[in-house]
């Protein structure tokens, strides 16, 4: 049989899979899937996690459930010799070993981009991760409970102080859905009102959410000041030492709870193949999927998709003639691809990639939104049940759809949940605190 290794399991990795999972016929090849996580992560709703309106785990698709004819291994792939067809694998448990393989899939996604700010990678958290969201959210009930039993003063505001740093869709979806928890959260601390919390997002450009027109970025922003939350244009992050936040504008303020979502880059492991790059650390792919050497030749057996790929977008509305890096593309280049790989195996000929993007929508906190596709745009209640409708259904596997759509319902009937467990950090502290010891020897 023919083996195919698939090096990452989100967006692109997973669906790939799935849909292989469905086009081969019984033993026409052999699918192995490489990924450090057990699960895909559905970013999109990583803010309503952070916001405490979907629980962490129904965001997660375990990949073993659904991926029941794909060898699923759990760790890393630290390098790929094309040359050879051979790839290193670093599993979770065990030693480094090596694998051949007759076709690649290039899908390990991105990571958050960042720069040498002074203090930003010892006190920021980003917004990639389920365990990043969740984390966040404890942080802030968290804050909210011990800034409740502090007098008014420099401790206190820094415990309420929250900073989001990057005005993209992650940055404002984020800075929003925060803004909606901590507003929430007031009638369960009379000691506090909104004049105490102090909310901040920095953006270096002139604008926020480029994928909007200019006119609902300006709805965007107004909305947001209308709910006590400052975004500064035109700023620049100079240090957070010590949580210590310097702007390029000479403001200065403590925050407990900084977050960075100022863009992403090309999963690292792409540089540790033979593959071509290109100039943003992407790995170069042609229409089809396949990966391609600089004068745009094929390479047989290898393929490429999602955030780690440049992707040529046909219908010309790609930003320097690329595919963004964005769910609603990898998802269905993930889906074009398996096709593609089949059609390759039985010697076909694999198909262009092309998608007009439909638009965007965002999440505002609840009965906030907005929805641009054009000229056409939509704000407000409307918007924010458009985003849900549409993520909803976006969210793969029924059981997992039905378990989001449920966590809203409950929301609906009983409200937020506002309970933390970041004692999970610290697990055995508890046991630890009380358990007998050996009586020293003497």
């Amino acid at each position: 049989m023919a083996k195919i290794l698939i090096v990452g399991g989100g967006y692109a990795g997973f669906y790939t899979a799935f849909k292989l999972q469905k086009h081969l016929r019984r033993g026409e090849a052999e699918v192995t899937l490489v990924d450090p996580l057990p699960y895909m992560t559905y970013q999109p709703f990583l803010p309503e996690v952070a916001a405490g309106s979907i629980e962490p785990r129904h965001v997660i698709v375990p990949l073993r459930r659904h991926l029941t004819s794909t060898k699923v291994v759990q760790g890393k792939v630290v390098a790929v010799d094309h040359t050879k067809k051979t790839a290193t694998i670093e599993p979770s448990a065990g030693k480094t070993y090596t694998v051949k393989y007759d076709q690649i899939v290039m899908s390990a996604g991105s990571v958050s981009r960042t720069f040498p700010i002074p203090g930003v990678a010892d006190v920021a958290i980003g917004m990639k991760s389920i365990e990043e969201a969740a984390a966040v959210r404890d942080l802030l009930i968290d804050n909210f409970a011990k800034a409740a039993n502090l007098p008014k003063g420099k401790e206190r505001d820094r415990l309420l102080t929250v900073t989001v740093v990057g005005g993209g869709f992650a940055g404002i979806e984020t800075f929003a859905e925060l803004r909606s928890l901590a507003s929430s959260l007031l009638k369960h601390y009379p000691e506090l009102t909104i004049a105490d919390t102090k909310f901040h997002l920095i953006e270096a450009m002139g604008r926020i959410m480029p994928e909007v027109s200019l006119e609902t970025s300006h709805w965007v922003l107004k909305n947001l000041a209308s709910r006590e939350a400052t975004v500064h244009l035109d700023t620049q992050l100079q240090s957070a030492v010590g949580g210590k936040i310097e702007l390029s504008t000479g403001i200065t303020f403590e925050s407990d709870l900084i977050v960075w979502t100022a863009g992403v880059m090309a999963n690292p492991v792409v540089r540790a193949t033979d593959f071509p790059i290109e100039e943003r650390g992407r790995i170069r792919s042609s229409a089809t999927l396949q990966i391609t050497n600089e004068d745009g030749s094929v390479i047989a057996g290898a393929w490429a998709a999602g955030d780690n790929s440049a992707v040529p977008d046909l219908t010309g509305g790609g930003v320097g003639g690329m595919c963004v890096p964005n769910a609603q593309h990898a998802v269905r280049q993930a889906k074009l691809m398996a096709k593609n790989i089949v059609a390759v195996l039985r010697g076909e000929k694999p198909a262009e990639y092309f998608h007009k993007n439909l638009g965007a929508v965002a999440g505002l906190g609840i009965g906030h939104g907005v929805f641009q596709s054009g000229k056409i745009a939509v704000k407000g209640f409307l918007a924010w049940v458009m985003h849900r409708g549409y993520h909803g259904l976006a969210m793969p596997m029924w059981e997992r759809k039905f378990r989001v759509f449920g966590d809203w319902f409950l929301q609906l009937i009983v409200g937020r949940d506002t309970t933390t467990v970041s004692l999970r950090e610290t697990p055995k502290a508890y046991f630890q605190a009380f358990a007998s010891r050996p009586a020293p020897k003497k």
